[in-house]
């Protein structure tokens, strides 16, 4: 491809997925050009820094990254160590930048791509024209670029889902920003555990983000008199609420979901169930409360800890011609194996350049991104992705079409299943299901699975 045009190939984002393509674009003789919003790789994963994954190292680093890394001296961390998100960052990820050299642009946000001359509109010699690609700086100054294709790995992270259930901001949210967060609470940074000490912190959402911040919370209780969290669940609470326990194929995951299911038997936090939220208010002594749908209130809240999910930005996409699921906002031919009302992270198999390709010609959705709303997105999964994307630009169909990855089957690793309540036969099961979480996996953050959040652990974050 840009052996044809002398234009690279563009990437969206420096994290573990763009990070990944850009090493699979040099494997294949074509020049990667990876913008990065950040001051540095990762940016958001070291948002996160405090945070262990649920994977170990052998399932985070990507082949052909480190054949990348190899003539540097790198040498790969102990494969059965499970790395934080800080460990993540600066052992793999901001070497693995630092061998791409200056295919690596930071402090450069991207805030639109489209075809050159022609907007979303226009038909006339469409595919045969390049992208331009404008950036802004952070000293306010702009950048038109021009590229071969482009490859969109820019995550999730950015862009978490509102506290509204019916995925709008609820009212008052806005107002009462002050008082809301959207991450998982670094405790041991002075700052945000003072923040939570002693105080009742509504914590809403069902997945590892949630687990992490009630385990975190039940722990700051046993040592700050008052700390309490209130768990808000939008269903009801199943033997599947807490994930797949003893049963999970990823044991630190598994643990997580029973010291969220401990932070609730041992009073550190009371569930609130099929709670839907519509309003925020704050009260007269300057707390706060949340209402429902259905007008119930909570009781008097210092701190909100929103950790309902992730969203795609398509903003900057606008004049690109997508081809997107109305629901998921995934890839057209990708939503139907991820959509977690049908599908499990074990039946969702390994994908490439043929599921995320769009009516706009080379251009994809990768990582977090790629599964649009859906929770369960994998690292390898991911690496998978873009191996796939870079033989299909280079010409190699074949190797674009045939897939090299292998994922391990897991019981434990369900959907949403039913909205409203779980059929009896779920209701009564212990295992099976689980949090929305994947292995092996991201941690998704903010995300009620979730993580490029928790988890993924993207992401799920």
């Amino acid at each position: 491809m840009t052996s044809d045009t002398g234009l690279p190939v563009l990437v969206i984002g420096a994290g573990p997925i763009g990070l990944a393509a850009a090493a699979h674009l040099l494997e294949r003789g074509l020049e990667p050009l990876v913008l990065e919003a950040g001051p540095t790789a990762a940016t958001a994963v070291r948002s996160w820094s405090h945070v262990r994954l649920f994977s170990p190292w052998a399932e985070v680093v990507d082949p052909a990254a480190e054949q990348l890394l190899a003539p540097t001296g790198w040498t790969r961390p102990d494969p059965t160590a499970y790395p934080t998100g800080g460990d993540w960052a600066a052992h793999y990820l901001q070497p693995l930048a630092d061998a791409l050299g200056d295919r690596v642009r930071y402090d450069t946000r991207v805030t639109g791509v489209a075809r050159a001359g022609r907007d979303r509109i226009v038909d006339a010699d469409r595919d045969q024209q390049p992208f331009t690609v404008h950036t802004v700086h952070t000293d306010g100054s702009e950048q038109r670029l021009l590229v071969a294709a482009v490859i969109d790995a820019s995550g999730t992270f950015s862009t978490p889902n509102p506290l509204g259930a019916d995925g709008l901001p609820a009212l008052g949210e806005r107002a009462c920003a002050d008082r809301v967060s959207y991450r998982v609470p670094d405790l041991k940074d002075p700052a945000v555990r003072a923040r939570y000490a002693g105080r009742r912190t509504a914590v809403v959402g069902t997945g590892a983000s949630a687990f992490t911040a009630l385990a975190s919370l039940a722990e700051l209780a046993e040592q700050e008199a008052g700390t309490h969290a209130v768990w808000v669940l939008r269903r009801g609470i199943t033997g599947s609420t807490y994930g797949g326990g003893t049963a999970d194929q990823l044991p630190a995951r598994g643990a997580l979901g029973l010291a969220a299911k401990a932070a609730v038997d041992n009073g550190y936090a009371d569930a609130l169930t099929g709670f839907r939220t519509a309003t925020v208010e704050r009260n007269d002594d300057d707390t706060l409360a949340l209402v429902s749908e259905d007008g119930t209130r909570t009781d008097a809240l210092d701190e909100i800890i929103v950790l309902t999910g992730l969203r795609p930005d398509l903003s900057f996409l606008t004049e690109l011609r997508l081809g997107l699921d109305d629901r998921l906002q995934a890839p057209t031919a990708l939503a139907p194996l991820i959509d977690p009302n049908q599908h499990s992270c074990g039946t969702v198999y390994p994908h490439g350049a043929s599921e995320l390709s769009h009516p706009e010609k080379d251009v994809y959705l990768v990582g977090m991104k790629s599964y649009g709303r859906a929770p369960t997105f994998l690292a390898l999964t991911g690496y998978e992705q873009v191996r796939s994307i870079a033989a299909h630009l280079a010409g190699d169909l074949a190797a674009a079409a045939r897939v090299e990855l292998t994922l391990p089957e897991t019981g434990v690793c369900g959907g949403a299943g039913l909205y409203d309540r779980p059929t009896a036969a779920a209701a009564s099961s212990d295992a099976g299901c689980c949090s929305t979480s994947s292995a092996p996996q991201l941690l998704t953050l903010g995300a009620g699975a979730g993580s490029d959040a928790s988890c993924s652990t993207t992401g799920g974050c």
